[in-house]
């Protein structure tokens, strides 16, 4: 393992290699000055917002507070969840909805429903990272932000920001929670991996604020996550509680830098991580509950002024499936502003109220997160909001721009980590034996990708699968033996959510194998259409290519790399073990 910090040296000597861009990019106003900006929308006195504040029950204010969420896609009446989320936003019992997957028609379809029937406008908000088809399909799927940082260009980086804010607002989209601004200095690292912009903080700082300027500037709320940096953890928080060993003083120098920098540039919201930090806190609870986090180091020390949102309540890190009052009341009483994908918004409805009638949680508190709530939502424009235009949704959820767009940060990032006997470009029509590596048995994945091969080369494809037999293991082998070069093609997107590696350990085996199987002289490809990480688990094989995505346009551009056509222009934003340089 290298030393904790050499990603940090590594990232700013990266970062001096193009300085020229950053500035250029960076050459606006000074930050937090534009309208968009969280220093100007908090700092707003508006006696509307007071009077309506005024104006608002209990149970009306901590309604404001909960997110709830749905699947759209082809929604009914009778559906339980589609009249369990329609009462309680009648009721006021919710002051947002997230969607979940689903498509954009029908998103749309259900924000004109939802918000027809709610007392106070609705803030519609979604988990879209790598575009609005990260959760509706119908719209542009851009490439991970580990790709995006490759491509070391913060104006495509701002670009596709705009691009996914247009699309967002087209369907009635008001917050992204994105960008991820989590360090991945931990390769073991499960569950942020290539949703990260890497290891380096010159970069991440220089890649989020472009996210940032770009959502916000276009209308879009960016949300900085996940507080106080979920990278060097071993494990998913969606399964347990993840642990931060970081003291404060790491902290400061690592893991809070592009936090801060999100907090300067304007962000207007930012998430907490369900994760502990017992070096910070003294104790093993989750960040997100933690009034030390919450409200003293965020709010108060690091100044910020905008909304401060869980990470989804449903998570086993922080849910057992009955604690529902309890993490709810808490998670208030630590100082977020809004609670996340509650299992049941009406029970945390509940609890909270309570909690604030029994003097636990101060009535100021409460309205102190509702006025930010409001701010937001007249920054927004809501009362003004028009109804989804759902023919506008079916013609252009997807314009060409867009899409040649996401092509293009594909194409800019796919990155030749090393090449060190020169194996590449392949010559035309070299007989090739073509190894899918799957972490699972999918007999889909690949398919355009084997296509693409064929029309070049004369390949023969075999699948090493989990579920690949002795007699399969021993077929490839002897096909490696014989065949003028041999591309392994990893469809492992990451690591398993306990942090190891999800190939077994015949898989592992047998890649291991091919350095002594493949005689030297013939060319021995590893292309990772996922994880560039896990190259450190095959350092012999020392021709690497990563694309950082399975997407259509990066299995194009590993084809058009492979045949020498496209120039590899990507930089690794993250610092590999083993032999690769």
């Amino acid at each position: 393992m290298k030393p904790r910090y050499y990603p940090l040296l590594a990232g700013f000597l990266m970062f001096l290699l193009f300085m020229p861009a950053v500035a250029t990019v960076l050459a606006h106003s000074k930050p937090g000055t534009e309208e968009w900006c969280a220093q100007q929308i908090f700092n707003r006195n508006d006696s509307r917002i007071e009077k309506n504040l005024e104006s608002m029950s209990l149970s009306e204010k901590v309604g404001q507070m909960l997110i709830a969420q749905i699947e759209p896609h082809h929604n009914r009446p009778q559906d339980k969840e589609y009249q369990l989320l329609s009462r309680l936003v009648q009721n006021g019992k919710v002051g947002g909805i997230m969607f979940l997957k689903g498509d954009a028609l029908s998103a749309g379809m259900l924000v004109n429903h939802f918000q027809s029937i709610a007392p106070r406008p609705l803030l519609m908000s979604a988990d879209m990272e790598r575009g609005v088809a990260m959760r509706l399909s119908g719209t542009t799927e851009f490439p991970p932000n580990m790709a995006v940082a490759a491509t070391q260009d913060p104006k495509l980086a701002e670009k596709m920001a705009q691009a996914i804010a247009e699309e967002a607002s087209m369907i009635g989209l008001h917050q992204n929670y994105a960008p991820t601004v989590d360090l991945n200095i931990n390769p073991l690292n499960p569950i942020i991996n290539t949703r990260s912009f890497g290891d380096s903080v010159p970069l991440t700082m220089t890649m989020s604020n472009a996210i940032i300027k770009g959502l916000q500037s276009n209308g879009l709320i960016a949300t900085a996550k996940h507080f106080p940096g979920h990278g060097d953890v071993t494990v998913d928080s969606h399964l347990a509680l993840p642990v931060l060993q970081a003291d404060r003083q790491q902290l400061e120098e690592y893991e809070l830098i592009p936090f801060k920098a999100a907090i300067e540039e304007g962000v207007i919201s930012i998430m907490i991580g369900h994760l502990a930090v017992p070096k910070l806190t003294g104790t093993m609870e989750p960040a997100s509950l933690s009034k030390t986090i919450v409200t003293d180091l965020l709010r108060k020390e690091l100044g910020f002024q905008g909304l401060i949102i869980t990470d989804a309540l449903n998570m086993k890190a922080l849910y057992n499936g009955q604690n529902v009052p309890d993490i709810s009341f808490k998670a208030v009483l630590a100082g977020n502003d809004l609670l996340l994908f509650s299992p049941d918004p009406e029970l945390a409805h509940s609890a909270i109220v309570k909690a604030v009638e029994n003097g636990i949680i101060p009535v100021k508190q409460i309205d102190a997160s509702v006025r930010r709530i409001l701010q937001v939502k007249a920054w927004l424009h809501l009362e003004k909001r028009k109804p989804v235009d759902l023919g506008q949704i079916q013609q252009d959820a997807s314009p060409d721009s867009h899409r040649n767009l996401a092509q293009k940060i594909a194409s800019r990032a796919i990155t030749l980590v090393s090449d060190t006997n020169h194996f590449l470009p392949l010559k035309a029509d070299e007989n090739i034996l073509n190894i899918v590596l799957q972490d699972k048995t999918d007999n889909e994945a690949g398919k355009e990708y084997i296509k693409q091969l064929a029309q070049y080369y004369t390949i023969s494809t075999i699948r090493i699968t989990p579920d690949t037999d002795s007699l399969g293991y021993a077929s490839a082998t002897e096909m490696a033996a014989k065949t003028k070069a041999v591309v392994v093609t990893s469809y492992s997107q990451a690591l398993s959510r306990s942090g190891e590696l999800k190939l077994s350990t015949q898989q592992q085996q047998f890649i291991h194998s091919l350095s002594h199987t493949v005689p030297k002289e013939r060319a021995l490809i590893f292309v990772s259409l996922g994880t560039p990480y896990i190259i450190n688990y095959f350092p012999e094989i020392t021709t690497y290519l990563c694309t950082y995505s399975s997407s259509e346009a990066s299995e194009e551009n590993a084809v058009e790399l492979l045949r020498g056509k496209l120039k590899p222009q990507g930089v690794l934003p993250v610092a590999l073990q083993g032999n690769i340089r």
